[in-house]
């Protein structure tokens, strides 16, 4: 055979060989793509390989679907949006999002997103809360309220009989209380009707990037953006934020009865919480049911099962549990963030609301309705009652102060002025501004 036909022939085959090669190899990445995007929702056998490998892979989907960077712009963009087009559309929000009140209002990058649960007999209370809110804010506000179907009438309502200048500042949706078809009832009775509904918040609202929520019985005595603005501080690995459950060890609930793993010396409080969502759902945590890091939709029902008999306060158990093992997730706020009766009862022992008052009140095991702590309650009553559009000082503040008065004989009725120092700051910015 002459050496030029040879030549040719191997050169024809090398060619052959090399296509096969490459139309191999984007046969094995087109693989790879498609199971990095195949969403997350469904079950998992945490301890077959299969799946294990599968967690490696999606762990690099970040570098590899550049198309998706929601690492990238979302962390501080509450408006950010991924492309339909790109990252496929939420069918489950787009169907609920037809059911509720959003007045459509143009996304604001200044706008804090609030989120609270309501069950029950807790729709006076979260109006309340809701109305703190709306008070001495300065930057809009977006509600996100999950409710029990038969309040939802209520709460429109209500909120669409506020003064127009005060709707101005404020744009609500309603949603149906959610939770997976799996242990549904179980989930929905956990320590408090609903109350679990907050751990699935950042699956519900995908397109929501961040989000305070706070349980129904927290007031607002300064503007909801400044707590807003502590999602800033957080470092690379932090997505959430939440106060210790106590500042004082030996009053300490966690760390004298706790059953399980809990955060940090006395564990953490989530009636106020703060979250980074794209970076709790991009995540994988390091747990005690497996080996391998799990992501928040894969890591809920497990936590479930391995401690539902040796959880007492129930999502705020497993909250703990998850950051336990978790604590470079987590941001830690200070106790004038989230200032509850063990702060006083026992004697004063949030130290830096003394220095600079408290900034959200959580009046949780029902003081709001009870004589036990009457400084809580007469805080409640006093934003309860006070009439949109009244001067604040005369109407608000002045007839509080009188009623801290006659709690003087509680514990927490003795350092009632700490009720009152951020409380009047706030109203004197408002009146500032009003005057500018």
């Amino acid at each position: 055979m002459p050496c030029y036909l040879r030549a040719f022939l191997q050169c024809t085959a090398f060619a052959f060989v090399s296509l096969l090669c490459v139309f191999t190899s984007e046969d094995i990445q087109g693989s790879r793509l498609s199971e990095l995007t195949v969403p997350d929702g469904g079950s998992r056998d945490v301890g077959d390989d299969v799946k294990k490998s599968r967690g490696l892979a999606v762990r690099e989907a970040s570098s590899v679907l550049d198309r998706c960077k929601s690492q990238s712009g979302s962390y501080w963009d509450p408006c950010w949006r991924p492309p339909d087009d790109v990252c496929g559309l939420n069918f489950l929000e787009s169907s609920l999002r037809d059911r509720t009140d959003s007045k459509g209002k143009k996304c604001d990058d200044e706008s804090s997103h609030l989120a609270v649960v309501a069950c029950g007999p807790r729709l006076e209370e979260t109006l309340t809360m809701l109305k703190s809110a709306v008070l001495f804010s300065k930057k809009p506000v977006e509600f996100y309220i999950f409710a029990e179907d038969q309040l939802h009438d209520s709460f429109r309502d209500e909120l669409h009989s506020w003064p127009q200048d005060f709707q101005t500042r404020f744009n609500f949706t309603i949603y149906p209380i959610m939770f997976p078809t799996e242990n549904e009832k179980e989930w929905k009775k956990l320590f408090k009707p609903c109350a679990s509904q907050r751990l699935f918040l950042p699956l519900i609202l995908t397109e929501v990037d961040s989000l305070l929520y706070v349980d129904t019985d927290v007031l607002f005595l300064q503007p909801v953006e400044d707590i807003w603005a502590l999602l800033a501080e957080f470092n690379a690995s932090q997505l959430a934020a939440m106060a210790p459950e106590h500042e004082e060890p030996r009053i300490g609930w966690y760390n004298r009865f706790a059953r399980h793993p809990y955060y940090g010396r006395t564990g953490v409080n989530s009636g106020v919480m703060l979250m980074n969502m794209t970076r709790l759902r991009e995540t994988f945590f390091k747990n005690d049911i497996t080996d391998v890091a799990l992501k928040w939709s894969e890591m809920l029902m497990p936590l479930l099962q391995k401690y539902k008999l040796n959880i007492t306060w129930g999502d705020q158990d497993l909250l703990n549990i998850i950051f336990h093992h978790n604590p470079e997730s987590l941001y830690v706020f200070p106790c004038q963030w989230n200032y509850r009766p063990d702060h006083c009862v026992y004697g004063s022992n949030c130290q830096r609301a003394e220095e600079v008052g408290v900034f959200i009140l959580h009046g949780n095991r029902g003081v709001y309705h009870n004589e036990k702590q009457p400084s809580f309650k007469a805080v409640y009553q006093a934003i309860q009652q006070f009439s949109f559009g009244d001067n604040m000082e005369s109407s608000l503040l002045q007839p509080l102060e009188a009623s801290l008065q006659t709690s003087s004989h509680s514990y927490c009725g003795r350092v009632s002025q700490l009720f009152t120092k951020r409380l009047k700051q706030s109203i004197s910015s408002l009146k500032f501004r009003a005057q500018t």
